[in-house]
């Protein structure tokens, strides 16, 4: 128990005597030891070089996972996981549970309708997407962001240890030069020539103890701080070991950088690929838009008379006009137009058609095919 005492007591009087002499440095009464122009250049680099990285590890982590209340909560569970020991779960991405909606409002819809037979394949797809978003991710965070992490948490930690006891022990020393140079000039002032006239010898014996007990404390401040000092250089060559280990850490980033590379272009070509696979998938299915396309440019008047139910009727295909001697020509629609009869188009404004001459019909009658819908009637110019 007295032992703890005296550690305590002890360690409250260096805390004290470091407060002192950084307040007195602050206020400009206190001279400063300077650490070495390399030292100092290497902290500098070490700041910067965890403040990037920290930057970046944040912003790949907001990257790999966009949404802020997932990402802090996938955090809460991967710490909780990792304190017991325990192995995390894996995590539907977004795209894998857009997926499964789209398949599920499939089923509600019927799978052969031609809206359910779409959202399933682009469910499908999505699915897809999404299994190689999380490839991607999980390569990601152990390709890149474990190591930056491990650097925050591990190598920096032990440097900003080291530099904060080589901080102390540089206040230590300064504060070992003060009670030096204190004890010096209380030395030099009781070391006067003593006043042989002096009629009181008691004055005279207090002066030569006081002398004495001030060369005595000259003598252990000077001890003081030669151990101070060499306690210094040595802590300050272990630093400056560790911030020159900076440069290897740059080059070890540099290769995890380049791992990150090759997952996000892995990454992107597979997900083009799927995108390409699907697009071929929806254009082998049927064509939805053509059951509806003479039922919005009809009249209900002329329905029954001219081409009866929309379901029969069948649409004219591009591809089926004989190539015109003049030419085709492309039309940019202005705006909105419903069809007066059966003889005419219904447009919508910046809906393009292709204007077909037919041939064997007087030069006065055009064949106009809307691409996208391919809605067609005649139309008279």
């Amino acid at each position: 128990m007295d032992f703890n005492v005296k550690k305590l007591a002890s360690g409250a009087g260096l805390f004290f005597t470091r407060a002192v002499q950084y307040t007195e440095e602050k206020l400009g009464q206190a001279e400063k030891t300077e650490l070495d122009a390399h030292l100092e250049n290497l902290m500098s680099r070490a700041d910067c070089t965890k403040n990037w990285t920290e930057k970046i590890y944040r912003q790949t982590e907001v990257l790999l996972q966009p949404n802020p209340i997932d990402h802090t909560g996938a955090r809460i569970e991967e710490f909780l996981y990792e304190k017991f020991d325990m192995k995390a779960p894996s995590r539907v991405t977004n795209a894998e549970l857009l997926g499964l909606y789209m398949e599920g409002a499939a089923q509600e819809f019927g799978a052969a309708t031609p809206y359910g037979s779409t959202l399933l394949k682009v469910g499908e797809c999505e699915k897809r997407l999404g299994a190689v978003e999380k490839e991607f991710i999980q390569t990601s965070a152990i390709s890149l962001l474990t190591p930056l992490r491990n650097f925050l948490e591990g190598d920096w930690r032990t440097i900003s240890k080291e530099r904060r006891l080589l901080e102390n022990l540089r206040l230590d020393l300064d504060a070992c030069k003060a009670r030096l140079k204190k004890a010096k000039l209380a030395e030099a002032k009781t070391a006067v020539a003593p006043d042989l006239n002096e009629t009181r010898p008691r004055n005279y014996v207090l002066s030569a103890s006081a002398s004495a007990l001030w060369t005595e404390e000259v003598e252990k401040a000077e001890q003081d701080l030669r151990l101070a000092q060499t306690e210094f250089d040595r802590q300050a060559e272990v630093t400056r070991l560790l911030l020159e280990g900076i440069s290897s850490t740059h080059i070890n980033h540099l290769r995890c950088l380049h791992e990150f590379v090759e997952a996000q272009a892995a990454y992107y070509k597979h997900c083009h690929l799927h995108m390409q696979e699907l697009q071929r998938d929806l254009g082998r299915l049927p064509d939805a838009f053509a059951l509806n396309s003479l039922h919005s440019v009809v009249t209900p008047g002329s329905a029954a008379e001219d081409i009866g139910s929309p379901l029969e009727a069948e649409p004219l295909k591009i591809e089926e006009v004989q190539a015109p001697a003049t030419g085709t020509r492309k039309a940019k629609v202005l705006y909105d137009y419903d069809a007066a009869d059966s003889s005419e188009l219904s447009l919508l404004a910046d809906e393009l058609i292709t204007v077909y001459t037919v041939p064997g019909m007087d030069s006065d009658w055009l064949l106009g095919v809307l691409e996208g819908t391919q809605r067609q009637n005649y139309v008279c110019r």
